[in-house]
């Protein structure tokens, strides 16, 4: 059977035992869909070994399209023109570096690990570069998108700050320190990875609120992606904080309010995810920027959780279909395909760059988040069908209702066979269009199906890797839990705590760190509370008018504002700020029980400082240093003098 039209009988493979069909219509299906699955096993197992080669090809020093690439750092692509794609990005590198580190997990590889511990270093390099977006001392370089293959900085224009970078990286990272620790490394992660990672926590903490560019490096605004991976990022940081016998107070006190933020993007009349808020409203939203949000924070152990937006909730699967069934008519090569079928999706439907097109990953992030949703439904042993979630049941099991489906009921075996065809069929329709050889650039066209843009593009054989990782059951071991950290609290607010930063120097990985089954580290319990009975998170809550390129700082009388020092007061954020209400704040950690003596200054553009009016402001921070959960908190407000 021809691949294309393979793809026809795709999502009806599982129905026969509710639509009772006649017989042989029933064996026909089965041959079918047995021909869609031998199809996909095919190539998963051939493309397998091409695309692990395709991708450490792509990494320095010693990759076989990376000449010239300093150690670690991963290329986006060898295409030098049209596009150029001969960079490092820090999201990209992070992306491809957290599957390395899963799979490296399953399956020891000393190469691999040589691979990882140079990304590590050639990390703790680039945070110390200064950029366009800034420098370390305050965190704001660690934002800037890309720079050049031998860790040098990029000086050319583009959409930046973007803030996913930091939160990815740290995942990616974290990943890599929980496996040293498990098998009894533990002073390797903490001297050595700890010190890198908390730099990009710090940064996430900080600036997870404040404007940065999507994913696509297009919008600037506020991204889904960004925000699930910043959740993710603090949650995995507070876990292995405590793990290594430490504390990432400002990872505990943001999180839940990040993941309160991270609820906006639903809309409820639509059910599916707006991928872009506060900018880039000339999209519909419908974007692969929520399907890749949800299986990077796919949690084995979190079930479905809608919170966290794990790939089985009810939101996740809602809007899963209404993204995929948003490409049924937009691309040449959909013609012909029924509802319900699995077709070639892209970034997004207004999507204008090399005229729009389906991307490889695109596909293969759809196929993983059905395989991720099938993996707990196994584990999990139900299959609960709610009102939300019914429209993406009822394209794979046309008579299904809302309920609850266990082992026991036929259902329950047909949903999980025809999601399981469903999702193969992506991966099918990556396979029909991949380039000569198993090549995968970044996109394919919308009518032939020609591979287009940027060859070997080093995220698509990532993306490949991971999908297929799923498709046999294979999951990450991962550094967080959504269970510990999916309850929203009361009141969203807009909490950005204050980093500090400090260059990692300790790069020198001891040898011979091999699986030690021997080892059998203690459970450590997730924080729910800080630990740490000297600090107050105290938040700065100042009103002041400012004109466009002013920043407003606070600056006192103890070292964590400044010491008086205006160099070195603490930078407010704006992220809160309209005409009626120019709010300017930021959460600085503070000594329990100290008298503070402070005031906010205005800076303008050109570096001129303008301090408020007499007399000193001041407070004394509380003694009382335990809360609930959090950190304990304390609010100062004020207007300008």
């Amino acid at each position: 059977m021809h691949a294309l039209s393979s793809l026809f009988v795709l999502g009806t493979c599982a129905v026969q035992t509710v639509l009772g069909r006649p017989e042989a219509a029933l064996l026909r299906e089965k041959r079918d869909c047995a021909i869609v699955k031998r199809s996909v096993d095919s190539f998963i197992e051939t493309q397998t070994p091409i695309a692990w080669n395709k991708l450490l090809c792509n990494i320095g020093p010693n990759g076989c399209a990376a000449s010239g690439a300093a150690p670690g750092a991963v290329i986006a692509s060898p295409s030098k023109s049209e596009p150029d794609y001969w960079y490092t990005w820090t999201r990209d590198a992070a992306l491809v570096m957290t599957g390395l580190v899963d799979s490296f997990a399953h399956n020891y590889s000393a190469s691999l690990q040589t691979t990882i511990q140079n990304f590590i270093v050639s990390t703790a390099k680039l945070q110390g570069v200064s950029n366009p977006s800034g420098g370390l001392s305050d965190g704001a370089g660690l934002g800037e998108p890309k720079f050049m293959v031998d860790l040098k900085q990029f000086t050319g224009e583009w959409g930046r700050p973007q803030r996913d970078g930091p939160p990815l990286r740290a995942i990616a990272l974290t990943r890599y320190a929980k496996w040293l620790i498990t098998n009894g490394y533990k002073d390797t992660a903490k001297d050595v990875v700890w010190p890198v990672i908390k730099n990009d926590l710090a940064y996430t903490a900080q600036y997870w609120n404040e404007t940065g560019f999507d994913l696509w490096e297009e919008v600037p605004g506020s991204s889904f992606f960004t925000i699930g991976a910043s959740h993710r990022a603090l949650v995995e940081g507070a876990a292995l904080a405590a793990q290594l016998g430490t504390e990432c107070g400002a990872c505990l006190t943001t999180a839940p309010h990040v993941l309160c933020f991270q609820q906006s993007f639903w809309k409820s009349s639509g059910g599916y995810v707006v991928s872009n808020i506060n900018g880039g409203e000339y999209r519909s939203g419908k974007d692969a920027n929520s399907i890749l949000t949800s299986i990077h924070n796919f949690d084995p152990s979190a079930g479905c959780d809608s919170n966290t937006f794990q790939p089985c909730s009810e939101k996740a699967l809602s809007n899963h279909k209404v993204y995929v069934d948003s490409f049924r008519t937009e691309y040449g090569i959909n013609a012909g395909i029924a509802q319900g079928k699995a077709v070639a999706v892209g970034r997004y439907t207004e999507d204008v760059y090399y005229k729009g097109n389906p991307w490889y990953l695109a596909n293969f992030a759809a196929a993983e988040q059905i395989y991720d949703a099938i993996y707990v439904w196994k584990k999990d042993g139900s299959i609960t069908v709610t009102q939300l979630s019914l429209p993406f049941f009822k394209d794979l099991v046309p008579s299904i209702t809302t309920g609850t489906y266990t082992t026991s009921s036929p259902t329950h075996a047909a949903i999980l066979t025809a999601a399981s065809a469903y999702a193969d069929g992506f991966i099918d329709i990556a396979a029909k269009y991949a380039g000569s050889g198993g090549a995968l650039a970044e996109q394919y066209d919308r009518n032939t199906g020609a591979p287009l843009s940027a060859a070997d593009l080093t995220w698509s054989y990532a993306a490949f890797l991971s999908a297929a990782d799923r498709r046999a059951g294979i999951v990450p071991v991962t550094g967080w839990s959504a269970e510990d950290a999916n309850t929203l609290p009361s009141s969203c607010e807009r909490l950005q705590v204050a980093g500090t930063y400090a260059q990692a120097t300790n790069t020198a990985f001891p040898p011979s760190q091999t699986p030690n089954a021997a080892a059998e580290p203690a459970p450590v319990p997730f924080p729910q509370a800080c630990a740490d009975a000297a600090n107050v998170f105290v938040t700065f809550n100042e009103r002041v008018t400012t004109q466009w390129g002013q920043e407003v700082k606070v600056v006192g009388n103890v070292p964590a504002l400044g010491a008086w020092d205006v160099k070195k007061a603490v930078k407010l954020s704006a992220s809160g700020y309209t005409a009626s209400n120019p709010l300017w704040s930021i959460t600085v950690p503070m000594a329990a029980g100290t008298a503070v003596q402070f005031k906010f200054i205005r800076v303008g553009a050109d570096g001129a400082v303008q301090w408020e009016a007499d007399p000193n402001r001041g407070f004394t921070v509380k003694a009382e240093t335990k809360a609930a959960s959090g950190c304990s908190a304390q609010k100062v407000e004020g207007s300008w003098r």
